[in-house]
C-alpha cells in the first residue's frame, strides 16, 4: 500500500511590481528659456549688449544640453528647451549687431567732438562784412581760449561751414494773447539766421536759442505770440539758409540783451551781445 506525501501549502505569490520611473530632468531647458529671455532684453540695450551676449551664449549651451536629454528620454520639455536654445542664439546675434552699432555711434560722436568750430567777429560775406576770411578768430570747439562775444549782425562760423547770425533787436509789442510777457517789461524780437555752406544737410532739431538781459544777466523769457516762430524745425540743405524770429521779455531798465545759440550737442554755443 503506497503512501501519499502531503506537501506543506505554498505561501501566496504576488506579482512583481515594475521599478518606478526616474523623474524627468527638465531643469536645463527651463534655465535655457529664462536666460534666453533675459539675454534678448539686455542684448538690445546699448552699453549692456555684452551682458545679453554672455547670457545668450549660456542659454544656447544649456539648451543644446537639454535637447540631448530629451532625445535620451531623460527630459520631457522639448518645446521649452528648443525655445531657450533659439532665444540664446538670437541674443548672441543681437548683442553683436547692437555692439557694432554702439561702437560706431560712439566713434562718430568722438569724431564730431574732435571737429573744431570757429566763431568769427566779422560780418557774413553776403552782408558786405569781413566774414570768415577777414574776421578775428574766436575759440574753436574744445579750445582753451574763452569764446568771443559777437555783435549784432556778426556770424559764428563752424568747421562744417555752418554759419549762424543774430541780427539787431527790434522793439516788439506783444498781443493780448501772448505768453511769456510780463506787464511793465519791454519786448524785443531778434532774427536768427542759419546758413548751411557745407556739403551735408544740417538738422535743426537740437538747435537752441536763449536770452539774458540787464547787467545782472537775468534770464529773458521767450515770448510765444502770433508772428513769432521761436523754434527751428526741419533741416537746412547745403547752400540754403533759414531765418526764425524769436521774441524776448526784458526788464524795463535793461540796456542789453545777450543771445546764446547752440546748434547742437556736437557744437560749441556762440554768444551775441545786443544793445537795446
Amino acid at each position: 500500500m503506497s503512501q501519499q506525501m502531503h506537501l506543506p501549502p505554498q505561501p501566496g505569490q504576488f506579482p512583481q511590481q515594475p521599478a518606478p520611473a526616474a523623474p524627468a530632468r527638465n531643469g536645463l531647458g527651463t534655465a535655457a528659456l529664462i536666460l534666453g529671455l533675459i539675454g534678448a532684453v539686455f542684448a538690445i540695450i546699448p552699453f549692456m549688449f555684452w551682458l545679453g551676449g554672455i547670457l545668450g551664449l549660456i542659454a544656447l549651451i544649456l539648451g543644446l544640453a537639454g535637447l540631448g536629454r530629451t532625445k535620451r528620454g531623460e527630459a520631457t520639455n522639448k518645446g521649452v528647451t528648443l525655445s531657450g536654445a533659439i532665444l540664446g542664439l538670437l541674443s548672441v546675434i543681437l548683442s553683436v549687431v547692437v555692439g557694432i552699432a554702439t561702437v560706431t555711434a560712439v566713434n562718430d560722436v568722438v569724431d564730431d567732438l574732435n571737429k573744431g568750430s570757429t566763431a568769427t567777429s566779422g560780418k557774413d560775406k553776403s552782408s558786405g562784412g569781413s566774414g570768415k576770411d577777414g574776421g578775428k578768430e574766436g575759440s574753436g570747439k574744445g579750445g582753451s581760449e574763452k569764446a568771443e562775444v559777437l555783435a549784432a549782425g556778426d556770424s559764428a562760423v563752424y568747421d562744417d561751414e555752418l554759419w549762424v547770425t543774430v541780427n539787431e533787436p527790434e522793439a516788439y509789442k506783444p498781443s493780448e494773447w501772448a505768453a511769456g510777457h510780463t506787464k511793465g517789461n519791454n519786448a524785443y524780437k531778434v532774427t536768427v539766421v542759419v546758413e548751411n555752406k557745407g556739403k551735408e544737410k544740417f538738422d535743426t532739431a537740437l538747435l537752441t536759442v536763449d536770452g539774458r538781459a540787464g547787467k545782472d544777466g537775468v534770464e529773458a523769457e521767450q515770448i510765444i505770440d502770433d508772428g513769432v516762430e521761436g523754434l527751428f524745425t526741419g533741416s537746412v540743405a547745403p547752400g540754403k539758409k533759414v531765418s526764425v524770429v524769436f521774441a524776448f521779455d526784458t526788464p524795463a531798465d535793461a540796456k542789453n540783451l545777450d543771445v546764446e545759440v547752440s546748434p547742437g550737442l556736437t557744437y560749441d554755443s556762440s554768444s551775441w551781445g545786443l544793445k537795446l
